[in-house]
């Protein structure tokens, strides 16, 4: 909405002669509120409307609409002003709150959605949640794209199984620490597809408050509270 601009000339009523007193006053009023607040306008807004309805001609009134309506239209901007000034103070508080938060993550284990984990000690870690009982096909390629191991496996329905890999790839190599990626397709007994959902777990090393909102470091890759799934023990 465009604030309407403040006439400062007040019209001047035939047959009707403005105080000087009530001149000098008003001019007083624009020169204070002169780079003010909006508020500060808003008085002087009332000053004007007050001083031109009581030196109106009485045979040819001004419009008063006009000035109801400018009335409403400064109070509105008035109103939206403090409203954002509200909403401002509450974000900084949401903000303050989500750093908070995430402060209390490091060094705890997070269950993170994701399908990259990191290969430590000969041992990687994937959660599985299979909605019903189904016939699991993996493949795990590591960071260059390159496929070091799959298998079949028969899983039962149910959320956050641990998939543990030993770091061996199929023909039996041990593939150095680092990290990999794993693919998981399932299929039910009569062949349909069954949605497979894939998590990760790592320690949360650190956070980055720069952010908005704070980012968490886990095995190398970042990740928002939000999508924390379980803290582990």
């Amino acid at each position: 909405m465009t604030t309407p601009a403040v006439n400062t000339a007040s019209p001047v009523v035939s047959g009707t002669t403005q105080p000087s007193s009530t001149s000098s006053s008003s001019s007083g009023s624009l020169n204070s509120a002169a780079g003010g607040t909006l508020a500060g306008n808003f008085q002087t807004f009332l000053t004007l409307l007050t001083t031109q309805l009581q030196n109106q001609n009485p045979l040819d009134p001004l419009d008063t609409n006009q000035f109801t309506q400018q009335l409403v239209q400064f109070a509105s901007v008035e109103q939206q002003l403090k409203t954002n000034d509200q909403l401002t103070a509450l974000v900084s508080l949401q903000q303050t709150a989500q750093s908070t938060q995430a402060l209390t993550f490091v060094g705890k284990t997070a269950v993170v959605d994701g399908s990259t984990a990191a290969l430590s000690n000969g041992s990687a870690t994937w959660d599985l949640s299979f909605p019903k009982d189904s016939n699991l096909s993996v493949s795990i390629t590591s960071s260059t794209g390159q496929t070091v191991f799959s298998g079949n496996y028969t899983v039962k329905a149910g959320d956050n199984q641990p998939f543990v890999w030993d770091g061996k790839g199929t023909d039996g190599t041990q593939w150095p620490d680092g990290q990999y990626k794993m693919t998981a397709t399932a299929a039910d007994s009569s062949g349909n597809s069954v949605a497979v959902t894939t998590a990760i777990q790592g320690v949360v090393s650190s956070v980055d408050l720069t952010q908005t909102p704070p980012l968490l470091s886990i095995n190398g890759q970042t990740y928002t509270v939000s999508q924390i799934k379980a803290i582990t023990s």
